[in-house]
């Protein structure tokens, strides 16, 4: 019986990196050899092909290179003979990487994501077995239809959801929004429940220029009046709570809005829904009053996800209408 094929894309990150003997600094060293060869049981698993990427430590990936990835996913799983995709990744904006391919590859063949929170030089490194973890979940049927995931600490999280809680944590990455989706066991891939409806982007670009705001107390309009003056495609608020802001700063807000700029709300909160509740007839900045101003609410999407699908929806040419519609029903 022969192996299922499956692509492992590298880039950089703590699962490529050693530690420099002279400097003690840690550093992407390991080719994509380098770790396959660090795989248990690898050969049982899968055929392996290899496709280096950009060697960058995460914290350097562009919006440009992750749209890139997503597009070299997209065409190694347009071969008929290619099972999944394996990408392996920094661990601090992997959720954004993942996430953009989330959105954009239309394959109903799995792009697994994988990353790794101790070096190649230390101790007990996660990185080769979070890798063979991935290629099971690369390989396994049931894995068809889910979109992007990352596969970390035997766990299976979607890559809507998934976003790393400690600094230097292995068990970092969380899904505070339903939970992960599947495990990987010592006797396979185990999935908890079905998969939802993944709408498609096709941007041809993700270029636009689009801040992350957060908000603090006593803030006032002149962070977003710089923004407003400085021609923006589109910004994202971080709010507070279910979904609120300085009322101070509602003024700037509908300006923005008024220009037909996107302005899209989420919330520092870990976890829940925006519930746009509380308004005081347009003084407050409360997320009802927000929603009549014309802000979109992007409910269970952290700043940094809803930043990479506002620039996936501009880069697909979608009107401003078009962008509040996606927000309410994504």
């Amino acid at each position: 019986m022969s192996l299922p094929r499956v692509v492992v894309m590298t880039t950089g990150g703590t699962i490529a990196s050693i530690k420099d003997p002279q400097t003690g600094a840690v550093r992407t060293a390991a080719t994509p050899e380098d770790l396959l060869a660090l795989v248990p049981d690898i050969d049982e698993i899968a055929r392996v092909e290899a496709r280096p990427k950009e060697a960058v430590n995460s914290w350097n990936m562009t919006p440009l290179m992750m749209l890139n990835l997503a597009h070299a996913a997209h065409r190694e799983l347009s071969r008929a003979d290619i099972q999944g995709v394996v990408i392996t990744h920094g661990t601090d904006t992997v959720e954004e990487t993942a996430y953009l391919a989330h959105l954009t590859v239309d394959s109903d063949k799995p792009v697994v994501f994988v990353a790794a929170m101790r070096n190649l030089s230390e101790s007990g490194p996660d990185g080769p077995r979070n890798l063979r973890d991935a290629i099971r979940v690369a390989v396994d049927g049931r894995s068809m239809d889910l979109g992007a995931m990352l596969v970390v600490n035997e766990t299976i999280h979607s890559a809507r959801y998934v976003t790393k809680t400690h600094t230097v944590n292995p068990s970092t990455f969380a899904s505070p929004h339903g939970g992960p989706i599947g495990e990987v066991t010592a006797i396979g891939v185990d999935y908890f429940g079905e998969s939802g409806e993944r709408p498609i982007l096709t941007p041809t670009n993700v270029d636009g220029n689009v801040p992350i705001i957060k908000t603090f107390t006593g803030m006032d309009g002149s962070i977003l009046r710089y923004f407003r003056e400085s021609s923006v495609d589109g910004i994202v608020i971080e709010g507070s709570g279910a979904g609120n802001v300085p009322g101070d700063i509602l003024p700037e807000i509908s300006a923005l809005v008024e220009l037909g700029i996107p302005v899209i709300l989420t919330t520092r909160c870990i976890g829940g829904p925006l519930a746009p509740i509380y308004g005081t007839g347009g003084a407050s900045g409360g997320g009802h009053d927000l929603v009549e101003a014309g802000v979109s609410l992007a409910s269970r999407l952290t700043a940094q996800k809803a930043r990479i699908a506002l620039l996936a929806l501009l880069g697909a040419g979608h009107s401003t209408e078009a962008i509040r519609t996606w927000f309410s029903v994504a």
